[in-house]
């Protein structure tokens, strides 16, 4: 997939998450790929002592992946070479990398395999959770990062060109503006760094998109913190704030000193004020 804005595509997220877990897990070979045309294109590796391995294309039902594409769960073959579990379709590649134990751990995107990470040892070693829990994680976090990344790219898709953005239909503006609190609200659970900073990016393209250049900014004197924005997106949909505590995962009470704080640093006396001051100055869409 074609790389947009300066963003990684999805093929170096795999290879991202592949070379960080192999960092982190004691499986000595590790190697992964998403899904094109019903089958899974192994595009990142890391770790082996052959190339057997590279070019992998493992078709769903057959092999360790495949079933673990099909059925949406992790596979464990502890010993590849005589399991009866699985298919052998792919022994040239596995155990011409001398692989004994295999785990094949699916990424899972909206309830749908996307793709898979697997982890392999060249001896047979057993798997507990100790070992297998940096597999699920890096899966999960791919997972978090594809899934944003999909509803990004959906709703951006719904925008209109950005010469076009300051005449925006009232049912695009509020489209956008869910997109936007939405976003919000799933970074705010991202508990990587990088990505983190990827998502704020992303929000500020958003936010820039329903902006109108003809009119000057208004000057804030302090600026909101993270989690101010994330009340105030909240807000400018309409959500009372129990729902936006349930949203984002705070107390009620937490959520009233976020709004407070926001209202006194926009000057605004009600919540309608403080979201209409934050739009006027870029800070909402």
């Amino acid at each position: 997939m074609t790389a947009q804005a300066g963003f990684d595509t999805d093929d170096q997220l795999v290879a991202r998450a592949v070379g960080d877990l192999s960092r982190r897990t004691r499986f000595p070979v590790v190697f992964g790929g998403l899904e094109r045309s019903g089958a899974i294109h192994v595009t990142a590796i890391a770790g082996t002592r052959t190339r057997s391995i590279e070019g992998l294309v493992v078709q769903a039902s057959k092999g360790l992946g495949g079933a673990s594409f099909v059925e949406g769960r992790p596979r464990l073959a502890l010993d590849y070479r005589t399991s009866r579990s699985i298919t052998h379709d792919y022994d040239r590649a596995i155990l011409g990398e001398g692989i004994s134990t295999l785990l094949a751990v699916p990424v899972m995107v909206s309830g749908r395999a996307r793709g898979i990470i697997y982890c392999g040892s060249w001896q047979r070693s057993p798997v507990g959770d100790v070992v297998s829990r940096p597999v699920f994680a890096a899966a999960e976090s791919l997972s978090t990062e594809l899934r944003v990344r999909d509803e990004v790219r959906r709703r951006l898709a719904l925008a209109p060109a950005p010469e076009t953005t300051a005449q925006l239909p009232t049912a695009a503006r509020e489209e956008l503006r869910e997109s936007y609190a939405e976003l919000r609200s799933i970074a705010a659970s991202v508990q990587d760094a990088a990505l983190r900073d990827r998502l704020t990016q992303l929000e500020k393209r958003l936010a820039a998109l329903s902006s109108d250049a003809a009119r000057p900014a208004e000057r804030v004197d302090s600026t909101l913190s993270p989690r101010e924005v994330d009340v105030l997106a909240c807000c400018a949909l309409g959500s009372t704030n129990a729902e936006i505590a349930t949203t984002l995962g705070l107390k009620e009470g937490t959520v009233k000193s976020y709004l407070a704080s926001a209202m006194s640093k926009l000057d605004a006396s009600t919540r309608h004020a403080a979201v209409t001051r934050a739009r006027r100055v870029g800070i909402l869409p």
